[in-house]
């Protein structure tokens, strides 16, 4: 009997992709079913490691904070581009909007400005608005910064303040600066004092996060012991170099 070759390859294909898959369907059972045959290992350094952690500071604080005059906030409606407007609390605690004309602004939460909003626009306009207040300049929130900066002083908690921003609007870090152990100072609701320390060099890298500057804040950045000493230091070999009689600065 003569072997017919061709039949003999198509077989052999068939058999291939047979086992082909059959391999791809038991590899998606195994996973399926808890393997770990198929799982990709999350890249190191890259925030699919962890759980993602809601960050607090001024969200928080922009829930429980109440208007003030002069505030500078924008107001969205979902849908509605037309109606967005960045506006400022007037000295008699009211902002205009389009379609809702005045409105009394200052005591309340931005939550119970978006609700009142919705129930103007909700009257004669629009079905179920969906408004959201940004508070983006908070007027009666404040921070302070103080030691070895250019401008220490009390600054306006304006919209998501973090500690490098408190530096840069502080002028930024002084000539004899402590950059590794900046101390940030809070009282809680509680009355708790908490006392934290940051590096901003390794804030500044990407190694810590910056954290969120709270309403009443006390950053401290303190001047560096070592080059304060070296200043003095090499300030007294000038002079001792300078002066012919030494003994006048004993």
């Amino acid at each position: 009997m003569s072997l017919n070759f061709t039949r003999i390859a198509d077989l052999a294909v068939l058999a291939l992709a047979l086992l082909s898959l059959s391999a791809s369907t038991w590899a998606q059972g195994t996973q399926g079913a808890g393997g770990t045959s198929a799982q990709v290992e999350p890249a190191r350094g890259t925030d699919t490691e962890k759980p993602f952690v809601p960050r607090s500071g001024v969200a928080t604080t922009e829930l429980e904070y109440r208007v003030g005059s002069q505030d500078l906030m924008e107001v969205a409606v979902f849908g509605q581009p037309e109606l967005t407007r960045t506006v400022r609390v007037n000295s008699r605690g009211q902002i205009s909007l389009p379609l809702v004309g005045q409105l009394d602004a200052v005591g309340l939460t931005s939550q119970q400005l978006e609700r009142l909003i919705a129930d103007r626009l909700s009257e004669k306009y629009l079905q179920n608005p969906q408004v959201t207040v940004f508070i983006k300049e908070f007027t009666t929130l404040r921070f302070t910064v103080e030691g070895a900066v250019n401008k220490p002083g009390v600054y306006p908690l304006v919209g998501q303040m973090t500690l490098l921003r408190a530096l840069a609007v502080a002028g930024g870090q002084g000539a004899l600066s402590e950059v590794g152990e900046v101390m940030l100072f809070r009282v809680k609701a509680n009355g708790d004092r908490l006392t934290q320390t940051f590096d901003v060099e390794k804030i500044r890298s990407g190694e810590a996060t910056d954290p969120l500057i709270h309403n009443d804040d006390l950053v401290v950045l303190k001047r560096s012991k070592a080059r304060v000493a070296l200043k003095d230091s090499l300030f007294r070999d000038v002079l001792d170099a300078l002066n012919p009689i030494p003994f006048l600065l004993k």
